[in-house]
C-alpha cells in the first residue's frame, strides 16, 4: 500500500507474506507473529546493525534514565498495553499532584491539567457540531440540485428557494424560483420530453456525485471509506490504526460523505458521522500532552467523541452517551461517561445554534402524535419487531456474503466500476418512484408524520368528513386513492431498499446503515398502520376495536407504526436495546411511545439473535479480521492455559533473553531473527526463572541510541537486565544496562489455569500477553491472537480465516 500514512517503511525480518489484512478497502501487510508489525523507517534497519563500535572501559551506563523519544510507544497495527498505559498516567497524575503543593505555579498546572479534559470536550462538541451541520446543509442542496436549481440564489435548496414565494401552502413546492431542468434546458415542465430530460439529469447528477466520491477516496484517503463504526470498535477495544482518525481521513470523508449522500445511493450520513467525530477527537487530542502521550486517555476521549457523533447525527445528545456505552465503547469509567454527555450536549447545542433544516429542530424528522396508543396494538408492534428481527438477521447475511466475495474475487480489485453499477441501478430505478426519488432522511419524515388537515401528500388523501373533525385531531377516514397509490409505490420502495441497500453497504465511498434500515422499517410500518387503520374504519364492531375505536374516533395512527418500525429494524441489524429506544424517543419527542419501542426493540433483538448473534458491526469487525476480543460472549469451553500457550509440543523452545549473559549481539540476533512484539527477560536459560518481559520496539530503539550516543557500546557489550551487573574483566566493553524497560510485573498463569479465566484477564484488564509458569518456571506465552484464535477454534472455525483474512 502507498498510501501515506498507512504503512510507511519496513522492517528487514524473516515474514511471511499471508498475513495480510484489510481494512477499509485497504490492503495492509499484518505479517507479524505477535501482535507487532515492523518498524517504521525511521527507527533504521535492524538487519543494518553492523557490530562496529569504539572499544572502551567497563564502566555500566543506563542510557534511559531520561527517556528516549518512541519507548513505551507502539507501532502501527499493534494492541496497546491498558495496563501499563494507566498505570503511567497514574504515575503522571500523582507526580503532578505532589508538585502543585511545592508551587503557585506548579498548583496551576495542576488545576489546568484538571481542565483539559473538559476544554477537550468543549472543542470536539464545536467541532463536530459545526461540521454536522455543514454536511447537512450540503447534503440537502446538492441532493436537491439533481432535480433543479434555484433561479434566485443556485446556493439554495428546494425549500429554501420557496421560502419567499408567494405561492399558496399547497403549492409551496411549486414556485416560480425553483425550476426544474427540464423547464431551464427546454422552457416547460410537462410531457414525455420533459419527464425523460429530467430522468437523464438525475441520473448524470447520481453518477458524477458518487464517481467523484469513490475517486477522492481511493486517491486520498482509502480509510474513509464504509461507516467506520466496526473500525472505531477495535481502536477502542485497544488496537492502533495510524491514520484511521487522521486529518486527511476527515477532509476527505466530510466531502465525499456529502457526495455518498447525495448521489441518491441507499445509505445514511449517521454512522460516518460517528467517524468523523471521532477524527475531530483524536486530532483534537493533540493540543493536549496527557492524551497525546497515552494511548489509553485518548481513548477515552473517543468514546466521548462517538457519544457526540450520534448527537449531532440525530439529535440525540442522551442517546449518543448511551449509544457510546452500549455499542462502541471497550473502556467507559463513569469520568467519561459525564465527559460524554457535555460533548454530547455542546454538539448538539452547536448543531441546534446551525439550524441546518430552518425548522428550529436538530433533525428532518422530529414528529409529534396527539393519540395515545393502546394496550391491543402491542399485537402489531411486536409483529413489526418481528419483521425487523428477520430482516436484520437476512440483510446481515446477505451483506457478508457479499462483502466476502468482493474480498476473495476480482470484484473488489475494481472499487469505481463497483459504484458507477450500484449507482446507475438505484438511480433508474429510483426515479420513476416518488419515494425513492426523495432523499431517504425526507422519505423517513414523510412516513412518520401524522397527517393533518392541510397536508398535501398521498399518504394523507383520505376521503374527509369535515362534520366530525374536533380540533387538530382527524378521525379515521376511509383512504382515498392517493394512499393506495402511495401504497403500492412504497411496496415497490420497500422492495427496492431491501435489496439495493445489501448492495450498497460496504462499498469504496461513506456508508452508513441506520438511515437505510430505519427507511425499510418505517416503510413496512406506515403500511401496517395503514392496513390495521382501515381495519378499524371498515370493522369498528368488532370485538378487538369495539372498546376503544368507535366510529368517527381518531384510534389508530399510522406515523407511530412507521417509528416502531423503524426502530425494529434498526434494531434487527445493530441490536441495540436501550440506547435504539432513547434515540428514537429523542427524535420524536413522544414520551409515551417508549413501551411501544421497547417491545419492538426487544423483539426484534431476539428473534434476530435467534438466526445469528452478531450485529452488523460485530460481522464486519470479523470479516476483516480485526483482533477484537468481545466482551458480550461468554466462554465455556473446559480447556487450560497449557492447551493455548505457545511454544506447543513439538515446537522450538520459547525464544527468552538472560538477564545478564547476553551481549549485545545475541540480542541483535534475536531480534533480526524473529518477529514477536516482545521477549520474557529469565534469570538463566537452565532455570528459566521469570524476571520481566521487554518489548521488541524498545530493545531496538534503545540499543541504537546507545551505539550512536554512547562510548564503548559494541557488539560484545553485555546487556544487562538487573541493578547489579555481575563483575567483568578490565578489558571488556561497557555494559549496557536495559533495566528501565523491563517489565517486573508481567502478567503470569499458571499452566493449569482454566481458559475461561484467561479469557477473562484479557478482557478485563485489556492485556498483549500473558506469560504461563509452572512451579515459578517460564513455560510459554499466550497473546491476545492466540485467544482469539482459541475462541474461533472452540467455535468450530478457521482460527487462520479469522484474524488474517
Amino acid at each position: 500500500m502507498d498510501q501515506k500514512g498507512y504503512r510507511r517503511g519496513s522492517f528487514q525480518s524473516a515474514t511471511s507474506d499471508e498475513d495480510m489484512l484489510e481494512i477499509a478497502g485497504a490492503s495492509v501487510d499484518f505479517s507479524v507473529a505477535d501482535d507487532d508489525p515492523p518498524l517504521d523507517r525511521e527507527m533504521g534497519g535492524f538487519s543494518s546493525y553492523n557490530g562496529g563500535g569504539m572499544n572502551g572501559t567497563s564502566t555500566m551506563m543506563d542510557f534511559l534514565e531520561e527517556p528516549l523519544p518512541g519507548v513505551g510507544t507502539y507501532e502501527d497495527f499493534n494492541t496497546i498495553d491498558w495496563v501499563r498505559e494507566k498505570s503511567r498516567d497514574r504515575d503522571r497524575h500523582r507526580e503532578i499532584t505532589n508538585r502543585s503543593k511545592e508551587s503557585t505555579w506548579a498548583l496551576l498546572h495542576s488545576v489546568s491539567d484538571a481542565f483539559s479534559g473538559w476544554l477537550l470536550m468543549l472543542l470536539i462538541g464545536l467541532l463536530a457540531g459545526s461540521l454536522a451541520g455543514l454536511i447537512d446543509i450540503s447534503a440537502h442542496w446538492m441532493t436537491d440540485l439533481k432535480e433543479g436549481v434555484c433561479l434566485a440564489g443556485f446556493w439554495f435548496n428546494h425549500e429554501h428557494c420557496c421560502w419567499k414565494s408567494n405561492t399558496t401552502f399547497t403549492d409551496r413546492d411549486k414556485c416560480p424560483e425553483w425550476k426544474s431542468w427540464s423547464q431551464l434546458i427546454l422552457g416547460h415542465g410537462e410531457g414525455a420530453f420533459a419527464y425523460i430530460l429530467n430522468y437523464f439529469m438525475y441520473v448524470i447528477w447520481a453518477l458524477m456525485f458518487s464517481l467523484l466520491a469513490v475517486l477522492l477516496v481511493k486517491g486520498f484517503a482509502p480509510y474513509a471509506c464504509g461507516s467506520g463504526i466496526p473500525e472505531i470498535k477495535t481502536i477502542l477495544s485497544g488496537f492502533i490504526i495510524r491514520g484511521y482518525l487522521g486529518k486527511w481521513t476527515l477532509v476527505i470523508k466530510t466531502i465525499t460523505l456529502v457526495l455518498a449522500v447525495s448521489s441518491g445511493l441507499s445509505l445514511g450520513k449517521e454512522g460516518p458521522l460517528v467517524h468523523v467525530a471521532c477524527c475531530c477527537g483524536n486530532i483534537l487530542c493533540h493540543l493536549f500532552t496527557k492524551y497525546r502521550k497515552n494511548e489509553a486517555k485518548r481513548r477515552e476521549v473517543l468514546s466521548a467523541a462517538a457519544a457526540a457523533g450520534v448527537s449531532v447525527a440525530f439529535g440525540a445528545p442522551i442517546g449518543g452517551v448511551l449509544f457510546s456505552l452500549e455499542e462502541v465503547s471497550y473502556y467507559f469509567p463513569l469520568k467519561t461517561l459525564w465527559r460524554s454527555f457535555f460533548a454530547a450536549l455542546v454538539a448538539a447545542f452547536t448543531l441546534r445554534s446551525i439550524n441546518p433544516f430552518g425548522n428550529s429542530r436538530l433533525v428532518l424528522f422530529y414528529v409529534e402524535f396527539h393519540m395515545p396508543w393502546h394496550l391491543l396494538e402491542l399485537v402489531p408492534f411486536i409483529l413489526l419487531g418481528i419483521f425487523g428481527g428477520l430482516w436484520g438477521a437476512f440483510f446481515i447475511r446477505s451483506n457478508i456474503a457479499w462483502c466476502r466475495r468482493r474480498k476473495t474475487t476480482r470484484l473488489g480489485k475494481y472499487p469505481v466500476l463497483e459504484v458507477f453499477v450500484v449507482t446507475a441501478i438505484t438511480a433508474i430505478l429510483a426515479f420513476p418512484n416518488e419515494y425513492t426519488r426523495m432523499s431517504t432522511s425526507e422519505l423517513i419524515s414523510e412516513l412518520f408524520n401524522d397527517c393533518g388537515i392541510l397536508d398535501s401528500s398521498k399518504l394523507c388523501e383520505y376521503v374527509n368528513d369535515f362534520n366530525s373533525t374536533k380540533g387538530d385531531d382527524l378521525p379515521d377516514r376511509a383512504a382515498g386513492s392517493g394512499v393506495y397509490t402511495a401504497m403500492w409505490q412504497l411496496a415497490l420502495a420497500l422492495i427496492m431498499k431491501v435489496f439495493i441497500t445489501i448492495f450498497t453497504f460496504g462499498m469504496k465511498v461513506p456508508s452508513g446503515l441506520f438511515i437505510p434500515s430505519m427507511a425499510v422499517g418505517a416503510i413496512a410500518g406506515r403500511l401496517l398502520g395503514v392496513a390495521v387503520e382501515q381495519l378499524a374504519f371498515y370493522h369498528h364492531d368488532w370485538a378487538i376495536f369495539s372498546g376503544w375505536c368507535s366510529q368517527g374516533a381518531d384510534c389508530i395512527t399510522p406515523g407511530l407504526y412507521a417509528m416502531v418500525g423503524a426502530a425494529a429494524c434498526l434494531g434487527g441489524v445493530t441490536r441495540m436495546t436501550v440506547s435504539l429506544v432513547v434515540i428514537m424517543f429523542e427524535l420524536t419527542g413522544g414520551l409515551e411511545y417508549i413501551v411501544p419501542l421497547m417491545a419492538a426493540a426487544m423483539t426484534s433483538k431476539w428473534v434476530a439473535d435467534a438466526i445469528g448473534r452478531e450485529g452488523i458491526y460485530d460481522a464486519h469487525i470479523r470479516l476483516n479480521g480485526y483482533p477484537f476480543l468481545e466482551a458480550k460472549e461468554e466462554f465455556s469451553h473446559k480447556t487450560r492455559a497449557m492447551d493455548v500457550m505457545r511454544p506447543r509440543k513439538n515446537d522450538p523452545p520459547l525464544t527468552v533473553i538472560t538477564q545478564d549473559t547476553m551481549t549485545v549481539e545475541d540480542v541483535e540476533t534475536i531480534v533480526t531473527s524473529t518477529t514477536y512484539s516482545g521477549y520474557p527477560v529469565v534469570v538463566s536459560r537452565a532455570s528459566q526463572r521469570l524476571v520481566g518481559f521487554v518489548l521488541r520496539r524498545d530493545l531496538i530503539i534503545s540499543i541504537e541510541n546507545a551505539r550512536k550516543k554512547q562510548d564503548g557500546i559494541v557488539s560484545t557489550s553485555v546487556v544487562c537486565f538487573t541493578d547489579y551487573c555481575p563483575p567483568l574483566p578490565p578489558s571488556s566493553p561497557s555494559v549496557l544496562k536495559l533495566r528501565s524497560i523491563l517489565d517486573l510485573s508481567p502478567f503470569t498463569v499458571t499452566d493449569e489455569t482454566p481458559m475461561e479465566i484467561v479469557v477473562d484477564i484479557f478482557r478485563k484488564l485489556g492485556l498483549r500477553q500473558c506469560l504461563v509458569t509452572h512451579n515459578g518456571k517460564l513455560l510459554g506465552i499466550i497473546t491476545k491472537k492466540d485467544v482469539l484464535k482459541h475462541i474461533a477454534q472452540m467455535a468450530n472455525q478457521d482460527p487462520d480465516s479469522i484474524l488474517f483474512n
